[in-house]
């Protein structure tokens, strides 16, 4: 079963809103409520936007072949890092479902800024003492243009023309996206970006979110993340670049970023802690693990003993787990903690995400582990400290025969910013590896290709806010010492090495001789990537999870 960030996300998003008084699903849930008066509001509010931004055209007759599509209300109570309620929303959204390709929509991609860029530019921030702020487009996609017509059902309260006929035979054009259309995303993403670009903005394909303006002054740096956009730069620019967003968009200004994407942000005099502390108490009282006797890591010791593997498959005496147990659930609220802030319980996420189609006792099991291990540890983060130099590193490794059970091994990278990581992952290989050297040299081409992704993003953002740029190779360091001279000497055709696809040797090697990377030997001991190829001792562990920047909010 392929569970990816989507599924994560959604059920985030569902513990998230989660709590014991839960959001009315109707107009007449609302009504029935003790908070009715903040619901009508709300409801009113976003109506008047969709009357202030124009919206909807004319009531029509429905064309001939055309099926309108639906809509619905949607209600949620936005809430702080604290999780307070801090305003009611309501939302009139299209059934977009029930569009047709090809003839209501051509294209839906919207980019979004992805957790690794928004990491580093936390990092990037620390460093060179820069604001960041945060602010909210009010009713985003309403200030997108449709790129075809669009009918949608009436919703109730609209005036129906005169002598009408059947409410059912008519239909309202829209005249701009709205909320559940499929190319709504698109359509604001068109929108903000043509707006930034005529006040000198740029971009870059392989940052498509993140827009740069440089002045003589200083610079500004605009993250987008649908309508959430990060504000990072120079005072100066940064009050300019606010003011330029309130001219064209109604705005709220959030002031300093403390609360992103589900992210929590610390500021301390030493630096920045983003964890999720809420989030996760949040998962535990879900799973009913928030009063579960803590423990010291995130996963048992395993056996060489293949028939005695708690992370073993089913066996055919074994019965599966039923629809009670929400294992799947429990592995996508946690893949959204591991992809954010918690790289210490990746490798324990992605071991047991295999066993989603069929999981036993044994694998239910494993997950509680976790739950135990993030009870004790619920405000641990990733700290960005001013006290580090600010230097791209990366560590590489495999765990041969992760998965003996079907011969495969596992891949595990992490890349650190000022000696706090903002990239990782741990992930079983396609691939059959006949020895250790094999698996590595298939680790380190993965890593290799987040290197140069990596510094890519990096020198663009530098370069082009006028930063100082890092021009050395990124160091990435290897713990495998045959493998480090296969890559720095070149492919070396033998017994042991004949059947290796190339590929994993020349792509690693042409960084290599174009001082992209230096890769270097590093012992075991001090390679922290082996925190996402396999389950280590308490004290390695703890050794491991500090030397990649995670710490306790308590202990700063």
């Amino acid at each position: 079963m392929n569970i990816d960030e989507i599924f994560s996300f959604s059920i985030a998003c569902e513990i998230i809103n989660e709590n014991d008084d839960p959001e009315p699903k109707t107009v007449n849930e609302c009504q029935n409520r003790h908070d009715w008066k903040n619901w009508k509001d709300a409801i009113n509010t976003e109506l008047n936007s969709l009357k202030n931004r124009k919206v909807f055209g004319p009531i029509v007759d429905i064309p001939e072949g055309v099926k309108p599509v639906g809509y619905k209300w949607v209600f949620v109570r936005k809430r702080n890092e604290k999780n307070e309620i801090v305003r009611y929303k309501a939302r009139l959204v299209a059934q977009g479902f029930s569009q047709r390709p090809g003839i209501d929509y051509e294209v839906t991609y919207s980019p979004v800024m992805d957790a690794i860029t928004f990491r580093y530019l936390i990092g990037l921030s620390v460093f060179n003492k820069l604001d960041m702020y945060l602010m909210d487009v009010v009713t985003a996609y309403l200030y997108g243009s449709l790129d075809s017509n669009i009918y949608m059902k009436i919703p109730e309260g609209f005036k129906m023309p005169e002598n009408s006929k059947p409410r059912e035979t008519y239909a309202i054009k829209l005249q701009r996206s709205l909320y559940g259309l499929k190319q709504s995303g698109r359509m604001w993403y068109n929108r903000l970006s043509e707006y930034l670009f005529k006040e000198g903005y740029v971009n870059n394909p392989i940052c498509p979110c993140v827009f740069i303006r440089k002045t003589i002054s200083g610079f500004v740096i605009i993250a987008v993340y649908v309508d959430d956009l990060n504000i990072i730069g120079t005072n100066k620019e940064i009050k300019e670049a606010r003011d330029y967003l309130k001219k064209e968009f109604e705005m709220k200004d959030l002031g300093k970023t403390k609360f992103c994407l589900g992210l929590q942000i610390e500021y301390t005099k030493n630096g920045i802690l983003v964890h999720q502390s809420n989030y996760t108490e949040r998962v535990l009282k879900r799973f009913n693990m928030d009063k579960a006797n803590p423990l010291s890591t995130p996963m048992m010791g395993r056996t060489l003993n293949v028939e005695k593997d708690p992370f073993r498959p089913k066996e055919e005496n074994e019965t599966d787990l039923g629809s009670e147990v929400p294992y799947l659930s429990a592995i996508g609220a946690l893949m959204y903690l591991a992809n954010c802030t918690r790289p210490d319980i990746a490798f324990a996420v992605n071991l047991l995400a295999r066993f989603s189609s069929c999981p036993t006792k044994r694998h239910w099991k494993g997950i509680k582990h976790i739950f135990r291990y993030l009870r004790g540890t619920s405000d641990f983060g990733l700290f960005y400290s001013n006290n580090t130099k600010p230097v791209l590193l990366g560590y590489a490794d495999a765990g041969y025969l992760s998965d003996p059970h079907n011969a495969k091994s596992q891949t595990g990278y992490v890349f650190t910013y000022g000696d706090t990581a903002i990239s990782w992952r741990s992930q079983k290989q396609t691939l059959v590896a006949t020895s250790s050297n094999h698996a590595e040299v298939i680790a380190l081409h993965e890593a290799s290709k987040e290197c140069r992704w990596l510094r890519s993003v990096t020198q663009h953002i530098q370069g082009t806010s006028g930063l100082p740029t890092d021009k050395n190779p990124t160091i990435l360091y290897e713990d495998n010492a045959a493998c480090v001279t296969q890559m720095k000497e070149g492919y070396v055709k033998s017994d042991r090495t004949k059947h290796i696809p190339p590929k994993f040797f020349s792509f690693t090697q042409e960084l290599e001789r174009n001082k992209e990377v230096d890769i270097q030997y590093i012992r075991s001991s001090e390679n922290v990537a082996d925190l996402f190829t396999k389950a280590l001792s308490t004290s390695v562990f703890k050794k491991h999870v500090r030397s990649i920047g995670m710490r306790h909010l308590r202990d700063l």
